[in-house]
């Protein structure tokens, strides 16, 4: 069964997620380890999150 477009559109943007994800892996060496450790607590925080939007899909 083909995709929707819709279905192929969020695939695109979970692309564009790893992208943004290598980027910040690209970064951390060039940043301090108190620079690092504020952005693991931005990550940590951010809403939703990577993983509750898998939770969500998988409840579907």
């Amino acid at each position: 069964m083909p995709l929707s477009g819709e279905a192929i559109r969020t695939m695109n943007y979970v692309d564009d997620i790893s992208v943004t994800l290598r980027r910040i892996l690209a970064v951390l060496p060039s940043l301090t380890e108190d620079e690092r450790t504020r952005v693991a607590e931005h990550i940590k925080k951010a809403d939703p999150s990577y993983a509750s939007v898998v939770s969500a899909i998988e409840a579907k």
